[in-house]
């Protein structure tokens, strides 16, 4: 009888494995057979950001259990780092009867979603971390989630936390934080014409259609960017839904715009930038990822919640009522656009200060 090893991580059941199709071993004496030894699940559907922001999860798992076989269900699939050891499923139909067909040693519910949340409560584990639903509401599964979920329900408890998401999210899972970094997917260098005259410095207009609280106005960038343009050659990045805006700053300022990409090129496009101007939106985890230089500029969130890494500075307006955690700008506010108030003159100096 010819042997099978179907307990390998190389081994997927539907077609031959990598060692096979280049060397013609099996399963019997193959010297690369890796036996995994648990099942871990982590379910982080969204945002993008928040994907490429829990990867250091994924260093810590791959790097403690080395014979584990470890699935991510994901809403971005194309922004997990992919392995032998990684399997990534991308939220759907398909995914969710073979998780609720599995059994896991671990489950790490990393999303604050119904969703996601009550796939956790169905799939049958030894184990489970992070967030659970009960009655339409979420709850943690234990008290090791309990801080991170307080603080997102009490305003005054977010602004007072000291602890990082990172080292927050490493906690909701049972473990400590050692300094962990982003680890992105392989992705794809644009071709497009950049000249390498002078430092490249990416402005990224963005920071998603729900917080329009933590947006410049399109005629501060234009303004900031002619302040930078002498100095540095200026890349302006964003997704479709920044592209009429892009167009009209890189019009005003006559600075590079390359139109839009997929997550793989913006990232590569980004990879080209030596520092990264943005506020709190995925293309600041990317730049974390890439190691780049990076000015973040910050209103409404508790400036604790960011760690960069030694990467960066994050700078804020001087207004009494930062960290108001609000996604509209309402009556109560100290003004509508309120990061159009930091000086471009300090943008500047600080990006002098980094490069």
């Amino acid at each position: 009888m010819i042997e099978v090893k179907t307990d390998c991580i190389y081994f997927n059941g539907y077609k031959p494995c990598r060692f096979h199709k280049r060397e013609r071993v099996r399963c019997r004496g193959c010297p690369y057979h890796a036996p995994f030894d648990r099942k871990i699940l982590i379910i982080k559907l969204q945002a993008a950001g928040e994907v490429i922001r829990n990867t250091p999860l994924l260093q810590r798992l791959t790097a403690s259990y080395p014979n584990a076989k470890i699935f991510w269900l994901t809403k971005f699939p194309e922004l997990v780092p992919a392995s032998d050891q990684v399997t990534i499923l991308e939220f759907g139909l398909s995914s969710t009867l073979f998780l609720l067909d599995e059994r896991f040693d671990a489950i790490y519910s990393l999303d604050k979603d119904l969703e996601a949340c009550a796939l956790a409560n169905r799939i049958d584990a030894k184990l489970k971390k992070g967030f659970s639903q009960k009655n339409g509401v979420i709850i943690p599964f234990d008290d090791d989630a309990r801080s991170k979920w307080l603080t997102g329900i009490f305003d005054d408890l977010m602004a007072a936390n000291t602890r990082h998401y990172v080292e927050e999210m490493f906690s909701l899972c049972g473990f400590k934080w050692r300094g962990e970094r982003y680890i992105l997917p392989a992705y794809r260098i644009p071709d497009v014409d950049l000249p390498a005259k002078k430092k490249v410095v990416g402005l990224n207009i963005g920071a998603g259609a729900l917080w329009k609280t933590r947006k410049l106005s399109v005629q501060k960038w234009i303004s900031l960017t002619k302040v930078l343009k002498p100095r540095y050659e200026i890349v302006l990045l964003g997704g479709p839904d920044e592209d009429a805006a892009n167009r009209k700053i890189a019009a005003a300022a006559g600075v590079n715009y390359f139109g839009t990409f997929d997550y793989l090129e913006f990232i590569g496009l980004m990879s080209r930038c030596d520092l990264i101007v943005t506020s709190v939106t995925a293309a600041l985890h990317i730049a974390i990822g890439l190691q780049k230089k990076i000015v973040l500029l910050n209103n409404i969130f508790p400036a604790n919640e960011f760690y960069l890494y030694g990467l960066g500075e994050i700078i804020e307006p001087d207004i009494p009522c930062k960290k108001c955690y609000k996604a509209e700008f309402d009556s109560a506010c100290y003004r509508s656009d309120c990061l159009d108030l930091i000086d471009n003159g300090h943008i500047l100096r600080t990006i002098n200060t980094l490069i």
